[in-house]
């Protein structure tokens, strides 16, 4: 994790359902890029933190939402810095290519919201926002960058509610230094 001046962090889950297994060769350009696309974001700046499976080097063997739906969870300084690697980086490959891939959504697959600095978030925490995002629509408490709240109004909203306490997942994947650690 990277140190930070900044009082709350921006973490993001974003869920992809995959069109074939991934040691599907149809998939093979995809796996091949984990890699380098990670190693981007590890590198990035305002990249604070990702998810990985223990003893990988990335997160698609975690099946919590789904035995065909990966995730992507990390963590960034500000909104500003999760957009650049996003979309201005080798990521916006993997974006334009998505579709050989993953499936089309019919609900919302990726959900932002803020954490205090240093806060890791687990994968039932992540999965909550993202429920709470289809269920409610964008709040200060669960958004996407279309409909994008600042670290001063979500602090503002939970302190007037309370924040339900998450499930813990049953799979609980050490977070490990960015070095070593997945964005896609």
């Amino acid at each position: 994790m990277t140190a930070s001046a900044h009082a709350a962090h921006l973490a993001q889950l974003n869920v992809a359902t995959l069109r074939h297994p991934l040691d599907d060769p149809r998939v093979a350009p995809f796996v091949e890029m984990l890699d380098p696309v990670n190693a981007t974001a590890d590198s990035a700046p305002g990249f604070v933190w990702r998810l990985v499976e223990e003893g990988t080097a990335d997160s698609t063997g975690l099946r919590p939402a789904g035995e065909n739906v990966i995730v992507n969870l990390s963590v960034w300084e500000t909104q500003e810095a999760l957009w650049d690697f996003a979309y201005r980086s080798g990521h916006l490959e993997v974006m334009r290519r998505r579709r050989e891939w993953f499936e089309r959504h019919v609900e919302a697959h990726m959900v932002l919201w803020w954490v205090p600095a240093g806060h890791l978030p687990t994968v039932g925490e992540a999965l909550e926002q993202l429920a709470g995002l289809r269920a409610h629509g964008p709040s200060p408490r669960a958004f996407t960058f279309a409909s994008s709240y600042t670290a001063a109004e979500a602090a503002q909203h939970t302190q007037a509610v309370p924040p339900a306490q998450p499930e813990q997942p049953t799979r609980s994947p050490q977070p490990t230094p960015a070095g070593n650690s997945a964005a896609v």
